[in-house]
């Protein structure tokens, strides 16, 4: 009964996962490109952001880039 049940779950999960799978055609690659899709759709805004930021506070750096500090490099 047990390895029954655990064929049954495991035949349902192969069908959740079969589900998830699509051809795209070259046409429609474009609607999938979308700026809404990315991961950093709002990378511009969080950058002016940033800017404002760095004008109000008086500070700027932390943001990333490598460096020494010392003004060195």
């Amino acid at each position: 009964m047990r390895a029954r049940r655990a064929r049954a779950l495991l035949f349902l999960l192969f069908l959740g996962l079969l589900g998830g799978c699509a051809t795209v055609k070259p046409y429609q690659r474009g609607y999938l490109a979308d700026r809404i899709m990315r991961y950093d759709a709002d990378a511009r805004e969080e950058a002016r952001e940033g800017k404002w930021f760095e004008a109000r506070e008086g500070s700027s750096g932390g943001t990333g880039g490598a460096g020494g500090g010392c003004a060195c490099n």
